[in-house]
């Protein structure tokens, strides 16, 4: 009876510590899965507003790795984080990627800090705010150019609406055609005035056709005064 009794003891006792890790692995789960969605959708929203396809920043790892080469930095450090201690080399990395990624949006060194404690927030702000997106301002600050999206050099997303190309003229500036310092020259002319060299009017356009000139009716000239005039030929 008494061995009984510690039998039902034990089965309780298994069945209690199996229901408390089983409630503790749900309330796990549901963490891991808010935390994931809160960070995901903001983060898609960065990406999109940066033109890179937002559905990259709902797949594991390979949003981590986007949001690296986001920031010029090697997407493969996401490897790191598989073994042990190894995320916080990742986060390293990542850290700097976002301090180069808000200098874009005009923010100052301080902002990181926002970004490493609460990095949901920093997303929410950059991804869903008014700033816009400006990668030169990263070259104006001396930092390298993002690896991936507008900014990258190389690079164009299928769909993405892509802005002027950065990077190519001083600090970044945006340039069009050959001008100096983003300033579009078109043909020959200077400021951007454009001549065509085929006369007033441009291509495509024509004067206006010019009307024949009418003649009047070329009248006799009078007799002298006394005389008749000739007869017509039939009178």
């Amino acid at each position: 009876m008494d061995s009984y009794d510690s039998y039902t003891s034990d089965d309780q006792a298994f069945a209690t510590l199996f229901l408390i890790w089983g409630i503790t692995f749900a309330i796990l789960a549901v963490v891991v899965i808010v935390s994931y969605v809160l960070l995901a959708i903001p983060l898609a929203a960065l990406f999109a507003k940066t033109g890179i396809p937002a559905w990259k920043a709902w797949v594991p790892f390979y949003s981590t790795f986007t949001w690296l080469r986001l920031g010029g930095q090697n997407g493969h450090w996401v490897w790191a984080s598989l073994v042990p201690y190894g995320s916080v080399v990742t986060s390293v990395f990542l850290y700097i990627g976002m301090h180069r990624t808000g200098k874009a949006f005009g923010k100052e060194s301080g902002f990181l800090v926002l970004g490493i404690f609460l990095p949901w927030v920093w997303l929410f702000i950059l991804g869903f705010g008014r700033d816009e997106y400006r990668p030169e301002l990263i070259a104006a600050a001396g930092l390298g150019a993002p690896l991936e999206g507008h900014g990258a050099q190389g690079y164009a997303t299928p769909g993405v609406m892509q802005p002027a190309q950065y990077g190519a003229g001083q600090h970044g500036a945006q340039q069009y055609g050959a001008g100096q310092n983003g300033a579009g020259q078109y043909a020959a002319g200077q400021n951007g005035a454009q001549q065509d060299a085929a006369g007033p009017y441009s291509a495509g356009q024509y004067p206006p056709p010019t009307q024949p000139a009418v003649q009047p009716p070329v009248q006799p000239p009078l007799p002298p005064e006394g005389q008749q005039p000739p007869a017509t030929p039939g009178q």
